[in-house]
C-alpha cells in the first residue's frame, strides 16, 4: 500500500550512521545519499531521513512507530544491538510477542529523535 515513509530529523549525519546500522542486520542500506536526504531501502529507497528544524515531537503515547521486515531471529537481534550501539534506547528487548500472533519474534527501540522503531520476523511454529 505505502510506496515509502520519510521522517524528519534533526541531525541528518547522525541519523544516516544510526539508520545504517539498524538496518543493516535487516538487509537494507542506503541506496540514496546526498546533502539533503538519504533513503533506505532493499533495490529503491522506501525509508527517507530528511533534516528539519522541528522533527514531530517524540510521544510515546502517540502509537506511532515504523516497523520493519526482517530475514530472521538473528536478523532481529542485530538491530536491537546495533541500535543500542548506535545511540537507540531499548523500548523492547528481542523476542516472541504471542499477543502479536503466533510466531511473531519482534525488538523495539527509540531513535535518537524519538522515534519509535521495530523489526520484526515471523517464525513457522
Amino acid at each position: 500500500m505505502l510506496d515509502h515513509v520519510s521522517i524528519g530529523v534533526r541531525d541528518l549525519a547522525a541519523a544516516r550512521r544510526f539508520y545504517a546500522a539498524a538496518l543493516e542486520p535487516l538487509g537494507y542500506r542506503a541506496v540514496h545519499d546526498s546533502a539533503e536526504s538519504v533513503g533506505f531501502g532493499g533495490q529503491e529507497a522506501q525509508f527517507w531521513l530528511n533534516p528539519v528544524a522541528r522533527p514531530v515531537p517524540a510521544d510515546p503515547e502517540s502509537g506511532l512507530h515504523f516497523s520493519f521486515v526482517a530475514p530472521t531471529p538473528e536478523g532481529v537481534d542485530a538491530f536491537h544491538r546495533a541500535a543500542l550501539a548506535k545511540g537507540g534506547k531499548d523500548n523492547g528487548k528481542p523476542g516472541f510477542r504471542p499477543d502479536y500472533g503466533a510466531g511473531y519474534y519482534a525488538a523495539f527501540v527509540i531513535d535518537p529523535d524519538g522515534y519509535r522503531l521495530e523489526a520484526h520476523c515471523q517464525v513457522p511454529e
